[in-house]
């Protein structure tokens, strides 16, 4: 039997997941120098050793079902543009997002840990790390959204996977469907609207405002008033119903909508790498390790 110390010592040694050190281990029949050996034979250790690069790079990806009721967006990275364009890593990312889609997982280590749909053999996990592994880069699965709706899912990949959007409507449109994924690309709304700002977000907009009336010399008393009318442009930045439509300034999203007897029910928008500190590396160093095979 593999005991849990044998799993954690290996894991030290090796860097690998706790999985991967789970099955080399039971393999190995608990020898942990074989069990080494046996990671070492599958590419994990390769894998483990880059699981400290930075990934940055990478793309976002969607999935919708035929009948526009089930949809996930995905974002998968790694650490340069020149893998996420190749074809491996595309294919990959696609299916993962079909298998948030298809499976609900709660988060990210559940989705690792479901058998992969493309090959039930192995998990989500297995088979990312076999992706590092063949492809010689860090890689990770970050972050998801998945949607059902009884209305209609529409969903916008811009620039080649930098930035996704995966949008709900209660009827199906197609092309105003195309249309609030483009306003969400370009307008970067946090919100459907102002109702769904949290109190706690909308508190510190005011305080902020109120400095900024105060610093201006306007009288404390009258602060608050004009504080509620500047509102107004916190709103028509943040608030998908009230941006002014991209296509036509002279309205607001919520007049393109209710032109079309429709309502925006939720979305999501995920920019490639947002967030992520990108490390500058130096071109001479980086062609060294790449020589190496680090």
């Amino acid at each position: 039997m593999i005991t849990a110390a044998q799993v954690m010592e290996l894991r030290k040694k090796t860097g690998a997941g706790m999985m991967e050190c789970k099955k080399a281990l039971a393999e190995a029949e608990g020898d942990a120098e074989r069990a080494a050996e046996i990671l070492q034979e599958r590419g994990i250790l390769k894998a483990a050793k880059k699981s400290d690069r930075i990934a940055a790079e990478g793309l976002v990806t969607t999935y919708v079902s035929d009948d526009k009721k089930v949809g996930a967006i995905v974002e998968v990275n790694c650490e340069t543009d020149f893998v996420s364009r190749g074809d491996d890593f595309k294919a990959f990312a696609e299916t993962v997002a079909k298998q948030v889609a298809l499976n609900n997982p709660a988060d990210v280590e559940a989705l690792l840990a479901e058998k992969y749909i493309n090959d039930e053999s192995i998990t989500v996990q297995e088979a990312l790390t076999n992706l590092i592994a063949k492809i010689g880069e860090n890689m990770s699965i970050r972050r998801f959204d998945r949607f059902e709706t009884e209305g209609a899912l529409t969903s916008y990949i811009h620039a080649e996977g930098r930035i996704g959007v995966l949008v709900d409507i209660d009827k199906d449109d197609a092309e105003l469907g195309q249309d609030i994924c483009l306003q969400i690309t370009a307008g970067k709304p946090e919100f459907v609207k102002s109702d769904e700002v949290p109190a706690e977000r909308l508190e510190k907009e005011k305080e902020i405002l109120k400095a900024q009336v105060i610093n201006e010399g306007r009288p404390e008393n009258v602060a608050e008033k004009i504080v509620e009318g500047r509102l107004g442009k916190f709103y028509a930045e943040y608030c998908l119903n009230d941006q002014e439509f991209v296509k036509d300034p002279n309205q607001k999203v919520s007049d393109v909508l209710k032109a079309k007897g429709a309502t925006v029910n939720r979305f999501s928008r995920i920019e490639r790498g947002e967030g992520i500190e990108k490390k500058q590396e130096n071109l001479a160093e980086e062609v060294a390790k790449q020589i190496k095979g680090e």
